[in-house]
Formats: C-alpha cells, structure tokens, sequence
C-alpha cells in the first residue's frame, strides 16, 4: 500500500482493524479503498491463530501501525457493572494468563517496530485501596515489560474520569505508561466530557481514537455509541483541543456498533478531512 498519508491537520488517520470484523487481507483492502495507511491493530486474532502470516502481510503491504492493542480472554462488556469485573488486569484468577499474553503482545509489537501498546487496564478503583495496590503493581509490571521491549504501555481512557486517572498516572509514575484517549468511551461509561478531560491528561496523551456518542438517559447504564460527529463529542472542538495541547500523535477512527461499519468509517475519513 504505497500511499500519501490521509491527514486530518497535521494528524495522520488510521482505523482500527477490529471495527471491520474481517481478516487482515480485507482490512487491507478497505483501507485502501479509504486511502488509510495507518491502522490501530489488534493482536488477539494474530496470536489466536498461533502464526505470523499476518504480520508478515501487514509488512508486504507497507501499512504503518500507529499502535498495536490487546483485549483478554475474561472481559465482559454486556453491563457496566460486569466490564466492571472482568475488565482488564483487575481479575485475579486471569491475571497470569493475562500477564504472560501481554508478553506475547510485546514481543510482536517490538518486531513490527511499533511504538505503542494500548489496553484497558480495568476499573482503578481509589476507594479501596488494597485493590488499588494490587492494580499498581500489576500495570507496572507489564510497564517494565513494555520497557524491555522498547515500546510503551497505553491506559485507554473510559472506566475512570480523568482526575482520578491522572491522579493514578502521577502516582505510578512510570515513563513507560501513557493514554489511548477514547472520547466516546468518556460519554459510554459517563466518566465526563472528552474535551475537558483531554486538558487534565493531555500530557500522557500519546494515541487517539475517533469515536463518538451518546451520554446514556438511565444512571447505571451504557450510553450509545453513533458515528463521528452525530454525538454528544463535540468534534470541532475536541480536535481544536487536542491541537492546542499540542498532541502530535495519530488519530484512530474505531467503531465498535451499527450495521455499516465501512461507510460509518469513511464517513468520518471524510469529515476528518473536511476540518
């Protein structure tokens, strides 16, 4: 895929390859069709499938991996209360499994020459700090992973506000953790507005995903999630922000709902670029 870089501003536009539901050949041609070059990959299928074809057809078709990501086997998004859970690090009975995956996650990321790993690391949970201890040590575990590996663990936001994520980053304190900033998932999980959480965490801030959404009408429950600039982000001024706490990053359009995921994506390719 020898391409010009589509941009928005000075960001260049990537996609996440789980919003296809596809296989990476496919991915690949949608991506071209979308005149995309970059792609926010996820590792789970490549290490499922238990061989590196994948990875060396990514490398065949020049695609630039802005950030690699890893789910778990565990998680449970059906309720807020059961992602709360199951979600990321937190459960102990999965934590070696999870552990020694991200090891596996590491390894690819590192020979694909990518700088960037992002997961959810679970609910940080500031009121019961014996948990909170547990997730601590957990996250800079796989932080000191990362950095044997030359790349950098990001945090995708959603399950905390930013306060109380910033609150946590200053106390880990590690150089080998940053953030995925995810606006919709601040509105899904009803932890505050994108916008003004990009000021509190901007510093940590070294990826992007494209998203938007709808803040839930009933306490307790998921928002919805709807195509870029049809929700309650704000999308000129979340992009006005992040340019004026200058990110400099690549921004993923992901979409994880509705039934034309292609067109939803390019859609927002072309306000991207409209901006």
């Amino acid at each position: 895929m020898n391409q010009s870089v589509t941009t928005c501003k000075h960001w260049p536009i990537s996609a996440c390859s789980w919003s296809f539901q596809q296989s990476i050949e496919k991915i690949a041609t949608h991506l071209e069709k979308l005149g995309i070059s970059h792609i926010h990959l996820a590792l789970r299928p490549i290490i499922d499938a238990g061989d590196e074809s994948g990875l060396d057809y990514i490398k065949s078709k020049n695609l630039n991996v802005s950030c690699t990501m890893l789910d778990f086997p565990q998680e449970d998004y059906t309720t807020l209360e059961s992602i709360k859970k199951t979600g990321g690090i937190v459960p102990d009975d999965s934590w070696e499994d999870n552990k020694a995956l991200f090891i596996k996650a590491a390894k690819i990321t590192q020979s694909l020459g990518v700088k960037y790993i992002s997961l959810h690391g679970g609910f940080i949970d500031h009121n019961d700090r014996d948990i909170y201890a547990i997730i601590c040590d957990r996250l800079k575990t796989l932080a000191d992973i990362s950095k044997d590996h030359d790349i950098v663990l990001l945090l995708e936001t959603g399950q905390e506000s930013a306060e109380d994520l910033k609150i946590f980053l200053e106390e880990v304190n590690h150089p080998n953790i940053g953030v995925n900033f995810d606006p919709a998932n601040m509105i899904l999980y009803d932890k505050g507005m994108p916008t003004a959480s990009l000021k509190t965490i901007g510093k940590w801030i070294k990826h992007v995903h494209i998203k938007d959404a709808k803040k839930t009408t009933t306490t307790g429950t998921w928002g919805e999630e709807v195509p870029w600039g049809e929700g309650d982000v704000d999308a000129a001024s979340f992009l006005a922000t992040l340019e004026a706490i200058g990110y400099q990053g690549a921004i993923a359009i992901e979409r994880e709902a509705g039934d034309n995921r292609f067109n939803d994506i390019q859609t927002a390719v072309q306000r991207l670029k409209d901006v």
